[in-house]
């Protein structure tokens, strides 16, 4: 209802292909009043790598294109389909693509919920000059991420995965974790863990944060009181909730 919503009333392109897959595609949520430039806030969607789309991620555009800035909602191949090495490349490419295409947003901002963060934290650890950009991104809000993919491999969640050690290693941004490089040193990355997360997210989360912190990254932690894993990313709705507010 929420996506439903943002796309009668915001000046949008859906269903942009950044790639050929059937789910490389981007929701484009423009400002209400585009000046010139403006920057854009990447939102890429949880499900555990295997449910949800980019179809249920406007919930958070009105506030946000009310404000001068524009959203784009990343969609990638989920699992059963979508490998995770394939996932972290698609959101990757969305990036360089979102830079090359589009010359007025003016800093990239990007955020994640759950299987979306460990997605955006694996976008902090591209090597660009692969892709022949350097999106300028200026922050990065992770909110109730996975970063390290180990434990999953003997839960049910990995039953759609399919992961072998090797490629939960490989895709796991507490591994990938590289020291700032002076462009990322202006980075500014908001690690948001809910109060009612469990044990082990909120274990990750804090670790993730320290370590990015100990490379040089710029770092805060936010825990939030009140919430638990799913409502601290459906309140993005709400203009006057502390996250939309950050």
């Amino acid at each position: 209802a929420g996506t439903q919503r943002a796309r009668a009333s915001a000046q949008t392109s859906l269903h942009v292909p950044y790639g050929d897959g059937e789910r490389e595609k981007l929701d484009i949520y423009f400002p209400t009043d585009p000046s010139g430039t403006f920057p854009a806030l990447v939102y890429i969607h949880g499900g555990y790598w295997q449910c949800l789309s980019k179809d249920e991620s406007g919930f958070a555009v009105p506030p946000l294109v009310s404000q001068g800035v524009a959203v784009v909602a990343v969609g990638y191949d989920t699992a059963p389909k979508g490998h995770m090495d394939a996932m972290v490349l698609q959101v990757r490419r969305s990036l360089a693509f979102l830079v090359e295409r589009y010359s007025r947003i003016r800093g990239i901002y990007l955020c994640g919920h759950s299987a979306g963060a460990h997605l955006a934290a694996m976008v902090l650890s591209t090597d660009w000059t692969e892709y022949g950009v350097a999106p300028d991104i200026k922050g990065a809000v992770l909110v109730s991420g996975v970063y390290d993919l180990e434990p999953i491999l003997h839960t049910y969640v990995n039953d759609a995965l399919n992961m072998s050690r090797e490629v939960a290693q490989r895709n796991s941004p507490m591994l990938c974790v590289t020291p700032a490089a002076p462009v990322a040193a202006a980075c500014e990355v908001l690690v948001a863990v809910a109060q009612h997360d469990s044990p082990e997210f909120r274990r990750q989360s804090q670790e993730y944060g320290q370590a990015l912190r100990a490379a040089g990254w710029s770092v805060s932690l936010l825990d939030l009181a009140g919430v638990d894993h799913f409502d601290i990313i459906e309140k993005l709705s709400e203009e006057s909730y502390v996250l939309t507010q950050v």
